[in-house]
């Protein structure tokens, strides 16, 4: 499995590719406000690892793998982000929340947290009962 490191920079390149077709050292270095010489040190690890091709000049795009993992971290993050709306979070809060407990969980309670989500999605008022407990 990828470090927390990388799983950042698996999750913006899956993104960028996802919502621009390609991702560049420039695009990565400024999402997660890093060097672009740090950007490709990683994605010379990431290569090396096969998460993603990398040649040099040229450009990268994600292996099967890495794609496969791409996905399942942005649905991570954002099942992560539906729960803390769902409980009340305020909505300055929750991406930097989200940034801060990715990496902490294991997939299990992402499971738990999913099952938690689908339950609460069904019926809004479950949602609304819960959000009254805040009220008192």
């Amino acid at each position: 499995m990828p470090t927390p490191s990388m799983e950042d920079y698996i999750e913006i390149i899956y993104n960028l590719i996802d919502t621009k077709g390609y991702a560049r050292v420039s695009d990565i270095a400024e999402s997660l406000d890093v060097h672009p010489s740090s950007v490709t040190k990683m994605v010379q690890k990431l290569d090396k690892d096969h998460y993603l091709d990398y040649e040099k000049y040229r450009g990268f795009v994600l292996t099967e793998k890495g794609n496969k993992i791409g996905e399942r971290l942005v649905f991570r993050h954002d099942l992560l982000e539906q729960f803390l709306e769902i409980i009340g979070v305020k909505d300055e809060n929750i991406y930097n929340d989200v940034e801060g407990i990715e990496h902490h969980l294991s997939w299990d309670s992402i499971d738990r947290i999913g099952d938690l989500v689908q339950y609460f999605q069904q019926d809004q008022s479950r949602v609304q009962k819960l959000r009254d407990l805040h009220q008192d």
